[in-house]
C-alpha cells in the first residue's frame, strides 16, 4: 500500500510539476519578449540576445498612430463607470432575487440561467443598430459612452452568484430591521451591503475584468475611431501587417502593463475574492 501510494504520489507530482512548465511558459515568453532588444516579429530562438527597456519607454511616447497612454486611460475610465453600474445592478437584482417572492420570480431565474448560457457576442449585431439608432455612434466620446451601457446593461442576469451569497445571510436580521422601522432599501443599503463585502469585491473583480479584456464589442462600436480605442484593439493595432516589425515587442511590452493592474487587484483582494465564491457556493 505505502509503495502504491508513493508511486500515486509521484506521478501527480510530476503531472503537476509539466502542467506548471506549460502554464508559465507563455507568460516567460511574453515576459522576455518584452524586454527583447532585437525588433522584428519572427525570431528562430525564445531567449533574447539583448535586453531593453526602451520597449516600455517608447510606448509612452504617443504618436498619431500608436498612442497607448491614451488607449490605456480610455480603458480605465469606461473599465471604472462599468464596474460602478455594473455592481449596482447585479447587487440590487440579486437581493431582489435572494429575499422577495413574487409572480414569475423562478420563471425569471430559469429564462436569465437560460440566456447567461449564450455567449454575448451573439447579439453584437442587434446591440449595434440599437446603438445606432439611439444616436450613440456619431462621435467618439458617445461611443465610450455606449461601451459603458453595453458592458452594464446585462450584467443583472449575472446575478446568481451574487444571490448565492445573500442566502446565507440570515432573514432574522431583515426582520429585525423592519420591526425597527427600517424600509426595504434601508436594510439593503445600512445591514446587507456591510456585510456582503466579500460578493461585492468579488463582483467588482469581475466586472472590472470584462471591459478590460473586451475587443469584440469594442471593435464593432468604436470602428476606425482609433484615438478613442481601448487598450485591446490598441495592443491589436498594434499587429497590423503596417506595424507588426515596429511594434512587435512593444506590443507584449504593453501586455505586461496592462496585466500589472489586474495582478495588484487580485493580490489586495484575494482574502475578500475567494471569501465571496466559498460563500456563493454554499448558497
Amino acid at each position: 500500500m505505502k509503495a502504491k501510494r508513493f508511486i500515486t504520489n509521484t506521478a501527480c507530482h510530476i503531472l503537476l510539476a509539466v502542467l506548471s512548465v506549460i502554464w508559465v511558459l507563455p507568460i516567460l515568453y511574453v515576459v522576455l519578449t518584452s524586454f527583447r532588444e532585437e525588433s522584428g516579429s519572427y525570431k528562430s530562438y525564445i531567449w533574447p540576445r539583448g535586453f531593453t527597456l526602451n520597449n516600455y519607454t517608447n510606448l509612452f511616447h504617443g504618436n498619431s498612430n500608436i498612442d497607448f497612454p491614451r488607449w490605456f486611460m480610455n480603458t480605465l475610465i469606461i473599465a471604472i463607470f462599468s464596474t460602478i453600474l455594473s455592481a449596482f445592478f447585479v447587487l440590487c437584482v440579486s437581493y431582489v432575487m435572494s429575499r422577495l417572492r413574487f409572480k414569475m420570480r423562478k420563471t425569471f431565474m430559469n429564462i436569465a440561467l437560460v440566456l447567461g448560457m449564450f455567449p454575448g457576442f451573439m447579439s453584437m449585431i442587434a446591440v449595434y443598430y440599437i446603438l445606432k439608432g439611439l444616436g450613440l455612434l456619431e462621435t467618439g466620446v458617445l461611443k465610450q459612452v455606449a461601451l459603458v451601457l453595453v458592458y452594464s446593461g446585462g450584467a443583472g442576469l449575472g446575478f446568481y452568484m451574487a444571490k448565492g451569497f445573500f442566502d446565507t445571510i440570515p432573514r432574522t436580521i431583515d426582520e429585525a430591521a423592519y420591526i425597527d422601522g427600517a424600509t426595504k432599501w434601508d436594510t439593503f443599503i445600512r445591514i446587507t451591503i456591510p456585510l456582503s463585502k466579500p460578493i461585492i469585491t468579488y463582483t467588482l473583480i469581475t466586472t472590472f475584468m470584462a471591459p478590460w479584456v473586451d475587443y469584440i464589442f469594442a471593435r464593432v462600436i468604436m470602428g476606425e475611431e482609433r484615438p478613442y480605442y481601448t487598450i485591446a484593439i490598441g495592443l491589436w493595432t498594434m499587429l497590423e501587417q503596417e506595424f507588426v516589425e515596429y511594434y512587435y515587442t512593444q506590443f507584449y511590452a504593453g501586455c505586461v502593463i496592462i496585466s500589472i493592474p489586474i495582478a495588484i487587484l487580485f493580490l489586495l483582494t484575494q482574502k475578500c475574492y475567494v471569501e465571496g465564491i466559498s460563500g456563493a457556493v454554499k448558497g
